[in-house]
């Protein structure tokens, strides 16, 4: 299973994300859930970066990709996370069992 971390401040402003695990739903290499997910998650990052200005921390591992901000005041910044939110919870909600999301304060 993929599970989706979304890291929240007090204010309810989305700080990161991590995503890690695997979707399990078709054998490597043509998992379509996996590649959706990894596809919004790693151009939401790209957004961020090239568009909004930001400049994250960002870790990618095999199976895993994190992306953390100190500051993450910006529209733009809060605009691009939420999208990304917004899409992987289609995508869990149409394959259950294969991606969840888990908000974290």
């Amino acid at each position: 299973m993929i599970v989706v971390d979304l890291y929240e401040d007090a204010q309810g402003r989305m700080r990161g994300f991590r995503v890690h695990g695997h979707a399990g739903f078709a054998p490597h290499g043509e998992d379509i859930v996996c590649a959706a997910v990894s596809a919004l998650t790693q151009t939401t990052v790209l957004g961020l970066a090239e568009h909004a200005g930001a400049r994250p921390r960002v870790d990618v591992k095999e199976g895993e990709l994190v992306c953390e901000f100190s500051s993450p005041d910006t529209t733009g910044v809060q605009l691009l996370l939420k999208t990304m939110v917004s899409g992987l919870e289609q995508i869990a909600t149409r394959y259950p069992g294969h991606v969840t999301l888990r908000r974290i304060s």
